[in-house]
């Protein structure tokens, strides 16, 4: 089995490695990895991502970090149709009700994770192949839109409302159940201070957002 390959020492490093990566089929990856990623695109995304962040040298794992925790950029795998539109919404971390009403944008791991993301599109036809990556920040406006949303998801749930909080709410950036059979239960806090059982959920971009940034991207290129 290929092992995984070292960090790069610095962004341009890391833009080289994924622009080897374009065109090349995601079978063909992994067979070049000694890995494989048989099954259905819904159930091995997980997969993808994994393979990508082995080839291109990402270093956080499982954590809580970007996966370059030394350059500071996350990795996303971003499904997309063959004209460009992007297949679902992108996942960017866990939601915890741990301190909730102290949760603000400037410093939560959302922010955290989305200061810098290296975007690697898969193309979804006959066969999966890895798109042209972008090295992408939020913009002022960008920044501004998912402030907005995560103070208004957040402010919501602070005063007991998680039960009014669904994929619904927020421009950008939504909160959507995690668990993926909606069996798992955690503990959040009613309209009244009651303790309710609520399907654990995690912060999601819309597919309509990431669209746009990878348009504009293509759009400079």
């Amino acid at each position: 089995m290929a092992r995984s390959a070292d960090p790069p020492r610095d962004t341009a490093e890391l833009r080289a490695r994924a622009a080897a990566l374009e065109g090349l089929d995601v079978e063909a990856l992994a067979a070049r990895l000694g890995r494989t990623v048989g099954g259905p695109a819904v159930r091995t995304k997980g997969k993808v991502g994994e393979l990508l962040e082995r080839a291109l040298g990402a270093t956080a794992g499982t954590s809580s970090e970007p996966d370059f925790v030394e350059l500071g950029v996350e990795l996303k795998t971003i499904p997309v149709r063959p004209d460009g539109r992007v297949r679902e919404s992108t996942f960017v971390s866990a939601f915890s009700l741990a301190h909730v009403d102290e949760m603000e944008w400037e410093t939560s791991a959302v922010r955290r994770k989305l200061a810098r993301v290296l975007w690697v599109p898969i193309v979804h036809a006959d066969r999966r192949t890895i798109g042209r990556a972008t090295l992408w920040s939020p913009g002022p406006e960008d920044e501004r839109t998912l402030a907005a949303d995560f103070d208004e998801l957040i402010g919501r749930i602070a005063i007991g409302g998680i039960e009014g909080v669904d994929a619904r709410v927020g421009e950008a950036l939504q909160l959507r159940p995690k668990a993926a059979d909606g069996t798992k239960r955690a503990v959040a806090l009613g309209p009244d201070g009651e303790r309710i059982a609520s399907v654990p959920l995690g912060f999601y971009l819309r597919a309509r957002f990431t669209e746009r940034l990878l348009r504009a991207a293509r759009a400079g290129a």
